[in-house]
């Protein structure tokens, strides 16, 4: 049995305060542990093939999973097996429509593009809301998921999962305990893309497979034919859809020093491209970004790589290359992190001794969400205080990309590129098809 918002059971399933992301640093709050069956969070999951099959499980197991909504149908039916009591729809603005007084919280993990039209649609409805990373495909809906989010009071998570693991918790308090010295440059690459980029719009036009329902993949984005290119896995290189390689990674990669340095509102960014015909990101880029000092901490120069770019060799003294990762600069030594997500630890460069240091565990990434809804601390990446700054960062790289090569001026407080009004119609999107946030 399921009761409206404003019952009993929605007065249990809430949001505390957001307290901000150093809450889990101090031990934050007690979640208050309850066995009713009356209590269980209702989820419904907005994208059920890829990523999205993980994240519906995830709610699934931490709750029940009472409506799952893809534009595939070949996804929707397979999730439908595993789920046979979850109500299936195509469009998820009709199924959050019908179905709004039985769902308590949503996950959205559809290609980027239509992230924030989702989200800001369920939190509107008072539903907590994890949406997958990056969080969003422009700067300025990065900006809005944090402000609805604060002002419906939801639960809230990015899917960065590797916020969750103890070698990044464990590396972020190592470099804030000051080990490093002062830090002023951090480097960070992928060996994404993996995917095709840096080519041109298919011209020929197949028909739409039976399964595909074309015009809500497109959602807010402008009409264009249905080819393979785009659907269901290539989308991520598409500048209407996707992110490129940055905007799928950096929110894993880069996680680790953003956290660590709070790097935040940066004020320059450009880039070093192959290349791109502004229908596709290019196939490699070095991203160079300038933060200010920031509450101490002095400046920081970041520089990222995709592509199979990679720094340069000897910044690593010798540790091996791995195909991604991240390195922080100090004046006493370096930290590098192999990996996605920092999770293969921490090797300390330059005679450096790893401290004695404490953080708090996280229960799971997805569990932090659950945990939050049903009034313990809010999710590490959350998108007020950390998931909304953290997508701001990354997808300031991508004007410069689109730039390429001119140096980008950024004014973080009104998300303005003071320099290049050519590139503000990435900071603020233009939607399509009757879609907005």
């Amino acid at each position: 049995m399921s009761m409206s918002r404003g019952t009993n059971r929605r007065d249990f399933i809430k949001t505390t305060a957001q307290v901000g992301v150093g809450y889990w640093v101090a031990g934050g709050v007690s979640a208050r542990a309850s066995n009713s069956p009356n209590e269980q969070i209702h989820f419904a999951s907005i994208g059920v093939g890829g990523k999205g099959d993980s994240d519906s499980r995830d709610a699934g197991n931490s709750g029940n999973l009472v409506a799952i909504c893809d534009i595939d149908d070949n996804f929707l039916n397979k999730k439908g097996v595993a789920f046979p009591k979850a109500r299936k729809f195509n469009d998820y603005r009709k199924m959050l429509e019908k179905m709004g007084k039985t769902i308590d919280a949503v996950t959205v993990t559809t290609p980027d593009h239509s992230h924030a039209p989702a989200s800001v649609m369920a939190m509107r409805l008072g539903k907590h809301c994890f949406t997958q990373k990056p969080l969003t495909h422009s700067i300025q809906e990065a900006r809005v998921l944090g402000q609805v989010a604060r002002e419906m009071n939801v639960a809230t998570q990015m899917g960065n999962q590797g916020t969750q693991e103890n070698s990044l918790r464990e590396m972020v308090a190592v470099i804030q305990k000051g080990t490093l010295g002062t830090v002023r440059e951090a480097h960070v690459w992928t060996n994404r893309p993996v995917w095709k980029q840096g080519i041109d719009r298919p011209t020929e036009t197949p028909p739409v497979p039976s399964n595909v329902h074309w015009d809500l993949f497109l959602g807010p984005a402008e009409q264009r034919p249905y080819h393979g290119a785009y659907h269901p896995f290539k989308w991520r290189g598409w500048w209407d859809f996707g992110t490129g390689a940055l905007g799928d990674m950096a929110c894993h990669t880069l996680n680790m020093p953003f956290m660590a340095l709070n790097l935040r509102d940066p004020i320059s960014v450009q880039a070093e491209t192959s290349g791109h015909n502004r229908e596709t990101y290019p196939g490699s880029s070095i991203i160079n970004f300038e933060f200010p000092e920031k509450d101490g901490r002095a400046p920081v120069k970041l520089v990222w790589y995709d592509g199979g770019k990679l720094p340069e060799e000897d910044l690593l003294q010798g540790a091996p290359m791995h195909i991604s990762g991240a390195l922080v600069i100090g004046e006493k030594g370096s930290l590098y992190a192999p990996g996605d997500y920092a999770e293969k630890g921490m090797t300390l460069l330059g005679g450096l001794e790893k401290p004695e240091v404490e953080w708090v565990r996280s229960p799971g990434h997805f569990k932090e969400f659950a945990r939050a809804i049903k009034g313990g601390p809010v999710a590490v990446s959350n998108f007020p205080d950390y998931a909304g700054p953290l997508t701001e960062t990354i997808l300031l790289g991508n004007l410069a990309v689109w730039a390429n090569g001119k140096k980008i001026e950024w004014d973080a407080r009104n998300l303005e590129a003071t320099n290049a009004p050519e590139v503000m119609h990435i900071v603020k999107k233009e939607y399509h098809n009757g879609f907005s946030i």
